[in-house]
């Protein structure tokens, strides 16, 4: 049975743009599209051209995309001009992209209300801003916004918008919920009435995610017709977002009911780069990812619950639909106070270390994971600060740096200016050091006193050099004078790795003194460092 083809269409570019605190550079765009063209999208927006200086920067030297075919973005022309004398679509013309994409009105309740013209007016723009392009031998694609809300309100009115532009020449229809308030029993029961006047072929979805069912509602328009889906890395867009290509691509790969009919541009393969590209697209935000994003999370293939553990070692399929490696990802067994010994197992064996199951370590170590886990420790996003307890209790990890004592300071001078200070005492080989450093607070203070001082260190500095400190966080897990603070920290080196450690004290100096020492400890053993004499 021949399959038929979805074609994707990646909108990073133009509607991620439109996120609140998401401003993109002409480095960043390039990147991203790269990205998306290594990963085989069949279409990538690269923004709108004439609108703002950084767009037409972006089309006057586009980045090679090898087959996916780069689109412009745009609105069809205003009333009272013609087409050819539209200075919008003349800009979209000169970007001389192989594709257009063009938004227009469908909802004649916003043709009276935003446009302020007829319904007659709409169509007319629709008809002719078509027809330039088509006769410019354009691949062109009508985005008939708002078009879900439209039909509701006035079917007979929102056929006819898309059947304009269709009649037109154009190659695509896409169907928007530009205001993501269409669920998915609607989006299915509308798109097969549409396809009933325009055939599935030609028919694309563009939802949003403000009901949380944006891609829902494009799978949904796929089975109701729907061969093109359009989309942002994850999730990214205005308000709630747009439809997370990075859920909607494996899905219709990996999950047998679109498999065994449809058929997409990106390998399986390629498949295996998507959770790259998603943290790629974070990495450039300077934002976390999300941990518990589908398929790509950090956590998408944790398992913590001992029972659950003990069943997915043995049959992974119990608790996970598929296989991690299939998008890049990784199972991570996460060890806490619900761990049994099969947590334990597995976390050894992911760090290469080789026990029986009845030595009397592992219940000494479940034991004391329990008991710092009730002292507020949390190890589920702490993995360097377990391996390093872990390796201590079997005996695997020498003494690296000691800190016999250190001392932090703040003060307040005449111009109210806070300068924090920090002295830490360190013993190697016998031999005390003492580093000092100032920072905008006392941990960063403390940190610099040790990291900014590593030439100091004699045989430890060479290692030690290329360490930075990614994110700190505190959390306080009980109130009152006597509350505990929990600090984690994240580290990573020239290696691109990062690791997590983690301090528990009354105190905040002292549980980012733990977390610190963690790190360096966690940084000097995966670099084989010789032990402190």
């Amino acid at each position: 049975m021949t399959k038929e083809k979805i074609y994707i269409f990646d909108t990073t570019l133009r509607d991620g743009a439109q996120t609140e605190g998401v401003n993109f550079s002409i480095d960043d765009k390039n990147k991203i599209a790269k990205a998306l063209a290594e990963l085989g999208v069949d279409y990538l927006e690269g923004g709108w051209p004439g609108a703002n200086t950084l767009d037409t920067t972006f089309f006057n030297k586009p980045p090679k995309l090898g087959k996916t075919v780069l689109t412009a973005f745009g609105m069809t022309k205003k009333s009272g001009r013609s087409a050819q004398n539209d200075p919008g679509l003349s800009a979209i013309l000169n970007s001389n992209t192989p594709a257009v994409c063009l938004v227009g009105k469908s909802w004649d309740f916003h043709v009276g209300k935003a446009l302020g013209i007829t319904n007659e007016e709409n169509l007319e723009n629709i008809k002719e801003s078509s027809k330039i392009f088509v006769k410019n031998k354009k691949e062109f694609m009508f985005d008939a916004e708002h078009f879900f809300d439209g039909y509701k309100n006035n079917p007979e009115y929102a056929l006819n918008c898309v059947k304009t532009a269709f009649d037109e020449g154009a190659r695509w229809i896409v169907l928007c919920d530009t205001n993501g308030g269409t669920l998915p029993h609607e989006v299915g029961e509308i798109v097969l009435k549409v396809s009933k006047s325009i055939p599935g072929k030609n028919l694309g979805i563009h939802a949003h995610n403000d009901t949380e069912n944006a891609v829902a509602n494009s799978l949904m328009a796929v089975l109701s017709g729907a061969r093109q889906i359009q989309g942002t890395i994850n999730g990214l867009g205005e308000r709630c977002g747009n439809a997370n290509l990075i859920s909607v691509i494996p899905s219709l790969v990996l999950k047998e009911s679109f498999a065994k009919n449809f058929e997409i541009g990106i390998s399986k393969d390629k498949m295996k780069t998507l959770t790259e590209c998603s943290r790629l697209l974070d990495e450039i935000l300077n934002r976390k990812s999300n941990r518990h994003s589908a398929y790509v999370g950090a956590s998408a293939f944790a398992h913590k619950g001992g029972l659950h553990v003990s069943a997915v070692t043995k049959d992974p399929k119990t608790y996970e639909h598929i296989d991690p490696n299939l998008v890049g990802n990784l199972r991570n067994i996460v060890v806490s106070d619900q761990s049994g010994k099969s947590n334990i197992m597995s976390r050894l064996a992911k760090y290469g270390i080789k026990i029986d199951k009845s030595d009397p370590k592992i219940q000494n170590l479940l034991d004391e994971v329990k008991d710092r886990e009730f002292a507020g420790y949390s190890y589920d996003g702490a993995d360097a600060s377990f391996e390093l307890l872990a390796r201590r209790l079997l005996g695997e990890i020498p003494k690296y740096l000691t800190i016999s004592k250190y001392d932090v300071s703040v003060k307040r001078d005449s111009k109210d200016k806070i300068n924090s200070f920090a002295k830490a005492h360190i013993v190697v080989d016998g031999k005390e050091i003492i580093c000092q450093g100032s920072g905008n607070g006392p941990v960063n203070a403390l940190d610099n006193a040790i990291r900014s001082n590593v030439d100091k260190v004699g045989k430890y500095s060479k290692y030690l050099k290329d360490l930075k400190l990614v994110d700190y966080k505190v959390r306080i897990l009980n109130t009152g004078t006597n509350a505990t603070t929990r600090v984690s920290i994240e580290s990573t080196d020239k290696d691109g790795k990062n690791w997590f450690t983690i301090g528990v004290s009354p105190n905040i100096i002292d549980a980012s003194f733990k977390a610190l020492i963690d790190s360096l400890d966690y940084k000097l053993y995966k670099e084989k460092a010789p032990a402190n004499d």
